[in-house]
């Protein structure tokens, strides 16, 4: 079963505890303190397995746990580090936070290897507080926690071209005849429920990767059917073919039927428009040669303000299959030649950091913001980025800094300053 959704529950490893204890040895005197660190605990980290296509390990496993670091030892003693856990996933699984929705991280593009959980890091032994007043320190610094997040894992498959349409309009039949793909072919909708990839290889065109995008329907960008599961895997593809039975063997007008699937794709993500598309008007083969041209005129005219170009084809005979994909080879040719990748907008705050302390108040003609919840915000967020200053923006104001700024009667203007970051405050 091709499975491109599931949910699952990752966690780094704590950090080990540091160690108290004593050196006791014969003829040493006051020994001293000489308990160990704990050691690191294990990181989470996705890896892309190029080998893979599909998500269906993740509907049997669903909880995955790093090691924790161990405890100290005494005479010094480092405690282990925890392993690191190594999830491998297909190219084009994205990570969301299963609470907020947010992107964790795009297992594509340059994205082979993302560290999503960082183990804790381990204690200090009592070693490390001894001074001249403190001889012999009986407590050490347990190690830090772990993190965990509730992952909701998505494939979208990463292809050049995708095929879209209704069901049963031979858009598999369009994938064997120009690719290596074989998807099962029948006369019933629904036939393809996975979506099939196949490099292209016709008539010396050959080069770029198409997908058989599973057959849509009405509603599915509400979620019908299983609209919201075949959507998601054309965000991705660069141009798209718009393949209709122009023949109209089941009785539906090509127009028509063009118009519903465009709707639902501008639905399900108004950029999906933005997307370079050709529209194949197959099946001619199973009209008379005047009756196709009235039925391809009739499809260029309805779209020829979009400027959307209509190519006459049999995907069973092969008839305009070279033209059509020319042109596509063409178009890939003027866009840019890379992936899309999903930037993350996620952050990970554990429910300890939300409790942290922070104090907002003016001083010396300027608003000052400081604490320690402040200053580990600004040690994981890069300010200078956009996404960094969007989340720093989000975080004055779910915090109720914002606020507490207002009751202190701040104006457009003034300056707010945060451990070395001095900023003009606009509401």
């Amino acid at each position: 079963m091709f499975a491109d959704r599931a949910k699952i529950y990752v966690r780094s490893g704590k950090g080990g505890d540091g160690h108290v204890s004593f050196r006791r040895e014969l003829y040493v005197a006051a020994g001293g303190p000489d308990g160990g660190d704990g050691g690191r605990g294990g990181d989470v980290i996705f890896v892309v397995d190029k080998g893979l296509n599909t998500l269906t390990d993740f509907r049997h496993k669903t909880k995955y746990v790093a090691t924790d670091g161990q405890e100290g030892n005494k005479k010094r003693q480092h405690g282990a580090d925890g392993k690191d856990l190594i999830i491998k996933v297909p190219e084009g699984t994205v990570l969301k936070d299963a609470e907020s929705g947010k992107i964790v991280a795009d297992m594509s593009g340059p994205n082979q290897r993302v560290t999503v959980l960082k183990g804790g890091k381990g204690g200090l032994g009592n070693m490390h507080f001894a001074t001249s007043t403190m001889q012999v320190p009986k407590y050490a610094q347990p190690g830090q926690p772990s993190q965990e997040l509730n992952l909701l894992m998505e494939l979208k498959v990463i292809a050049d071209v995708g095929l879209v349409g209704f069901p049963n309009v031979g858009k598999s039949t369009f994938l064997t005849r120009v690719s290596n793909a074989r998807p099962e072919i029948a006369n019933y909708h629904f036939t393809t429920l996975n979506p099939h990839l196949g490099v292209v290889d016709f008539q010396g065109i050959d080069g770029f990767v198409i997908a058989d995008i599973p057959g849509l329907i009405e509603g599915a960008s509400e979620g019908v059917g299983l609209g919201h599961d075949f959507l998601r895997h054309i965000e991705r593809t660069k141009v798209i073919i718009h393949i209709v039975d122009a023949a109209s063997v089941e009785g539906r007008d090509p127009v028509e039927d063009i118009k519903s699937i465009r709707n639902e794709l501008v639905k399900y993500a108004p950029e999906m428009l933005d997307k370079p598309e050709i529209i194949a008007a197959n099946k001619l083969d199973a009209l008379s040669e005047e009756e196709g041209e009235a039925v391809t005129e009739k499809i260029r005219a309805a779209f020829a303000e979009e400027n959307i170009k209509v190519f006459p084809i049999s995907a069973v005979s092969g008839k305009g299959m070279k033209e059509l994909l020319g042109e596509v080879k063409n178009m890939l040719a003027e866009l840019p030649d890379d992936v899309t990748v999903f930037e993350s907008d996620f952050v990970y705050e554990s429910a300890a950091d939300s409790t942290l302390p922070f104090t907002v108040s003016y001083e010396d003609g300027m608003y000052v913001i400081e604490g320690p919840r402040i200053e580990k915000m600004l040690g994981y967020t890069n300010i200078d980025s956009e996404k960094g200053f969007e989340f720093f923006q989000n975080f004055l104001k779910d915090t109720g800094i914002l606020k507490q700024l207002e009751d202190l009667g701040i104006q457009d203007g003034d300056t707010v300053r945060m451990y070395g970051h001095h900023f003009d405050y606009y509401k």
